[in-house]
Parts: structure tokens; C-alpha cells; sequence
């Protein structure tokens, strides 16, 4: 079976709405406060048009910490991947990220590893797109090219992403324009 290229998407923040506190972006806490970004559907279709696999790889600490239960994380993975039916596998990390160590967490690239793993995927044709620091050191630990989306948070990168835009679709867009001119993506 020949390995196929994939894009893997941080969740919140990138697919949906982030929710703000005090000026630092946080996972919706219930289903009600879980909405896309406006134009996300459309990409998604576009880039698995063109040949990518969909993964959403995302921390889920929360769970971990006792604050949200799995069964509403779920939920919400149930209603994105209603809203996205492009998507082929969502992987999430409910480790709290309070001490203990996991290969899974990002910016562990534990997810895309697995993910490539059980789906056939060629990292070295992928792409991961986040809009965080965790995202773009995940992806770079893994081997794929990195997409920022930029929200100006006000984080450090260990990492430079190797694209950095304001939107997903423009993230979308732009691997699409990087894939028809046959830079070894699809």
C-alpha cells in the first residue's frame, strides 16, 4: 500500500473558536461554546480533494485535570466530525500536562505518530497546522511542515514554524497552492 500525505490539525483554536480568558485562548468547556471558524468545512473539503488524509491531533488536558468530563470531549468530536465529515481519524491527549510525562502530549509528536502508523500515512509529504507553540514543535518532531496560525498570543517558540498565516483556510490555501506546484506533497 503506498503511504499518502496528510494534514494534521491542532483542534481548538485552528478548527473551532478558542475561548478567551483573560486574554489567553482555552478549549471550549461545553458543547455549547464548541463552533468552527467560519470557512473551515470548505477547506477541509478542498485539502481532502486533493489527495490529504484529515487528522485532528489535539491536548485535552482538561479531561485530565477533572474539569470536563471525556463523554463531553467527545461530544464535541462527535459534532465536528458531523460538521467535517472530511476528517479521518481524531486523536486526543487527556493527560493533564502536570508532571507526568507522555510521548502523546504535544509537543510530543506521540499523536502523529500513531496516527501515521494505523492510517499509512508519508510524513515527509504532511503537514501539521496549529496556532500554537506546542503545534509547530509537534509537527517539527515529527518530520512533517509546519503551518502557524497567528492569533498573537503572547508565547515563545522553541521552533519557527515554516509558514505562518492569520486564518485555517489561508493555512488550507496555502498547502494547496504548495502541493499543485509539486513541491513532493500530494
Amino acid at each position: 500500500m503506498a503511504l499518502r500525505p496528510a494534514v494534521f490539525l491542532d483542534r481548538d483554536g485552528t478548527l473551532n473558536v478558542q475561548v478567551l480568558r483573560d486574554g489567553r485562548p482555552f478549549a471550549a468547556a461545553s458543547l455549547e461554546e464548541f463552533r468552527l471558524f467560519e470557512g473551515v468545512p470548505e477547506a477541509c473539503r478542498a485539502l481532502k480533494a486533493a489527495g490529504f488524509l484529515l487528522v485532528v491531533v489535539t491536548n485535552q488536558p482538561d479531561v485530565g485535570r477533572g474539569t470536563i468530563s471525556e463523554a463531553v470531549v467527545d461530544a464535541m468530536h462527535a459534532r465536528l466530525r458531523k460538521l467535517v465529515p472530511e476528517i479521518d481519524r481524531v486523536e486526543a491527549c487527556y493527560d493533564s500536562g502536570r508532571g507526568e510525562a507522555s510521548l502523546r502530549r504535544k509537543p510530543e509528536p506521540g499523536m502523529i505518530l500513531d496516527a501515521a502508523k494505523a492510517l499509512g500515512i508519508d510524513l515527509s509529504r504532511s503537514w501539521m497546522v496549529g496556532d500554537r507553540w506546542r503545534d509547530v514543535d509537534c509537527g517539527k518532531r515529527a518530520g512533517v511542515r509546519t503551518v502557524f496560525i497567528d492569533f498573537r498570543y503572547s508565547e515563545k517558540f522553541n521552533s519557527a514554524p515554516d509558514y505562518t498565516v492569520g486564518t485555517f483556510p489561508e493555512a488550507a490555501s496555502l498547502i494547496l497552492g504548495i502541493a499543485g506546484r509539486g513541491k513532493s506533497d500530494v
